[in-house]
């Protein structure tokens, strides 16, 4: 089967896009990626067995992207892309990541008759909430959300399936929607067996925090991800865990509002702001940790997602420590990988510290119960199984 995956960005990097492609290659498929290019990048690569079609954008089709949904405009040039790449590549079947582009995808397959994947990596609607830039002046009043939401269970009820992360937004969208069960499928982000194995390890960051009980994240560090709750923790714990150290891995513009709060606490000696890493210093960082955290704050879209980090955290036997926020809560406590905090609260967190730092025992054995998770039910090659199985059963 020619399958063509339509994703609205340059490639690479994108984890999941790759994960899902090389997988279907190896089963037999042929995979062809439309993807972006604003800059000298080859038009046509061949990278992993992908046959990767890059087409020309710039800073204007970019920005008119936000307005997918309030003007044709970014629409109408994408679908006339999409509609050359599916014609000169002889495509099969339509994996569509993403609903921004979904409209010009919908809209350049139109009458030819060709099946749809829409594979929604993330709530978008609900996550665009948050976005800075619709709090405020032009963008809250350009940006319907609500527009985004209809467009969403629109193309939803289109598609001939529909792929999503975890077993909770499933639900959320039979709930909302009104599909069948049978129409969603669920491959999570998760971590590829090798990726214990392939790891490299920077000694100079193993020996940097050998002294310390480290608390780390690794990822976005935007206010809704909750970093402000570990933060605010830290002026306790600094008096109960003389060498406690919190080590933040990533970045956001909101960057400046956590430095601020930690400068206000004077608090600046036990806490670490390294910056965005590249992904290959992750297993050295997490390698160096005591406890790994995801503080996620409360909301529909935290409720159905979990990032990739908990796994990473979990393939080294690190404890985790993750708020409630519904699906990050589910998977650790089915894993019995960590303990879970309620989500924005600093009194909570601190005590969940101190009794992982405490009982050295739950540590470890959470620490081993997540390890085993990853090696023996919740890696790549197993849980990608579902996505194969899809493609297996489509009658073209």
């Amino acid at each position: 089967m020619r399958i063509g995956m339509i994703l609205d960005k340059t490639y690479p990097p994108d984890p999941r896009v790759e994960n899902e492609a090389v997988s279907l290659i190896e089963n037999g498929h042929e995979v062809f990626l439309f993807c972006l290019k604003y800059a000298n990048e080859k038009g046509e690569e061949l990278i992993k067995g992908i046959q990767v079609k890059r087409y020309i954008s710039n800073k204007f089709i970019y920005k008119s992207s936000a307005l997918a949904y309030t003007i044709p405009v970014y629409s109408k040039l994408m679908s006339n892309k999409i509609r050359h790449f599916l014609i000169s590549n002889k495509i099969d079947i339509v994996h569509i990541h993403d609903i921004q582009i979904a409209k010009a995808a919908f809209k350049a397959i139109k009458k030819t008759g060709l099946k749809t994947i829409l594979d929604l990596h993330e709530n978008r609607p609900e996550i665009m909430k948050f976005y800075p830039h619709l709090q405020k002046f032009p963008g809250r009043y350009l940006i319907a959300i609500k527009k985004w939401k209809q467009k969403e269970e629109e193309f939803i009820k289109k598609a001939t399936k529909v792929v999503v992360v975890t077993e909770e937004s499933k639900q959320e969208i039979i709930n909302r929607v009104g599909v069948h069960s049978n129409k969603i499928v669920v491959v999570p982000n998760t971590v590829h067996q090798s990726y214990v194995n392939n790891a490299t390890f920077n000694q100079e960051i193993i020996e940097k925090y050998s002294t310390q009980f480290t608390l780390l994240y690794v990822g976005d560090t935007g206010l809704r991800r909750g970093l402000s709750t570990a933060i605010e923790s830290m002026d306790v714990l600094k008096e109960k865990i003389p060498n406690i150290k919190l080590v933040i891995v990533g970045s956001n513009s909101s960057d400046v509002f956590l430095k601020q709060q930690v400068a206000d606490l004077e608090i600046q000696d036990y806490v670490d702001f390294e910056g965005w890493k590249n992904e290959n210093l992750f297993p050295s960082y997490i390698k160096a940790s005591s406890i790994c955290i995801s503080p996620l704050h409360r909301n529909l879209h935290h409720d159905t997602t979990y990032a990739n980090k908990l796994f990473q955290y979990m393939s080294f036997g690190k404890p985790l420590l993750v708020s409630d926020a519904t699906a990050q809560k589910n998977i650790v406590e089915k894993a019995a990988s960590g303990l879970v905090h309620k989500a924005e609260d600093i009194v909570d967190f601190t005590e969940k510290v101190l009794e992982l730092y405490h009982v050295k025992v739950l540590q470890s054995k959470l620490g081993e119960n997540g390890k085993s998770f990853i090696e023996n039910e919740f890696y790549w090659e197993k849980t990608s199984k579902d996505l194969i199985e899809l493609y297996a059963n489509l009658n073209l």
